[in-house]
């Protein structure tokens, strides 16, 4: 089925300018302190991780210092490991998650792996509850060269010279993607979408190209111990992709300029939680998160 989305920006069937953006940027408020929520405890983890500035990103008179967290004893014999965080910076769970397991289970890992954590790719978004930045580009439709999103160009700049054998990308599907997001790209780029029913309850998304169905199912398995797994809809899909096994679909991740794309890692997953289901709350969100990375490091710890 498609959908035209009413929105109260532009003109149906017209394609947004800088006009519209800005009436779009306009709009926008500060609503949480990425300083108070996000770099706090990223300065509390400076005893177990080494931390260190890879960017910073300045927009109008604000600045959003880009920080990462790897593993204190860097030993290059060992795989690396990427986590991030907070592409969409809206996708709360994916930061805290993300810091969460630095404080909680990393310490486990670090003696198979070199750690690189990303907490917050995008912290204006995070300060405003946005899937875009303030030029509304979507960063996690934004990883290849020359990519117009400074967010994405700033990781693609940290890791290009380094080999990962996992990356695994934190995000959220919330109601507000069908209230508020999907409206706004429709008017943006002046097209109709597939409407699509928010799934309830987890799910992850691997690469077409490299699906590696063990490794999702493994990851599916530990977020089941602590939370519960999106259904299929009535057609056998979620979010409008057909499903692959229990709670996996897969997305053409290159293709598509997102972040599960960036390295060349054999064992990629996105994880998508639903923080707007009526079985969960925020802790339940977060351990769910930090369960899909224990769960993936647990399985890529066998090879």
């Amino acid at each position: 089925m498609h959908i035209t989305y009413s929105y109260p920006i532009g003109t149906t069937g017209v394609k947004w300018t800088n006009t519209e953006k800005a009436q779009w940027l306009a709009l926008q408020c500060v609503k949480r302190s990425y300083a108070d929520d996000v770099l706090s405890q990223i300065n509390s983890l400076a005893k177990q991780f080494t931390i260190k500035q890879y960017a910073n990103l300045r927009y109008d008179s604000t600045e959003f210092p880009l920080f990462y967290l790897s593993s204190v004893n860097w030993d290059k014999s060992k795989p690396n490991v990427l986590i991030t965080g907070g592409v969409h910076g809206y996708e709360t769970s994916g930061i805290f998650g993300a810091l969460r397991f630095a404080d909680s289970a990393a310490q486990q890992y670090h003696a198979r792996f070199n750690l690189m954590i990303v907490p917050c790719v995008s912290p204006w978004a995070y300060q405003t509850i946005n899937r875009w930045n303030p030029n509304a580009i979507d960063p996690n439709r934004s990883f290849y060269p020359n990519s117009p999103a400074p967010e994405s160009a700033a990781l693609m700049g940290l890791v290009k010279d380094l080999d990962f054998i996992m990356h695994i990308d934190l995000h959220e599907t919330t109601d507000t993607d069908n209230s508020e997001f999907r409206p706004a790209l429709s008017a943006r780029d002046a097209v109709e979408h597939k409407e699509w029913a928010i799934p309830d309850g987890f799910y992850t998304v691997g690469d077409t190209i490299k699906p590696n169905p063990e490794f999702q199912k493994a990851i599916i398995e530990s977020v089941e111990k602590v939370t519960h797994i999106a259904p299929a809809d009535g057609s056998g899909r979620l979010i409008g992709e057909v499903i692959q096994q229990k709670g996996v679909i897969n997305y053409a991740t290159k293709a598509l300029g997102l972040c599960a794309g960036l390295t060349d890692a054999k064992f990629v997953s996105t994880t998508e939680v639903y923080p707007d289901s009526p079985k969960v709350d925020g802790e339940n969100c977060i351990q769910a998160q930090v369960a899909a990375i224990t769960g993936a490091l647990d399985f890529v710890s066998q090879y």
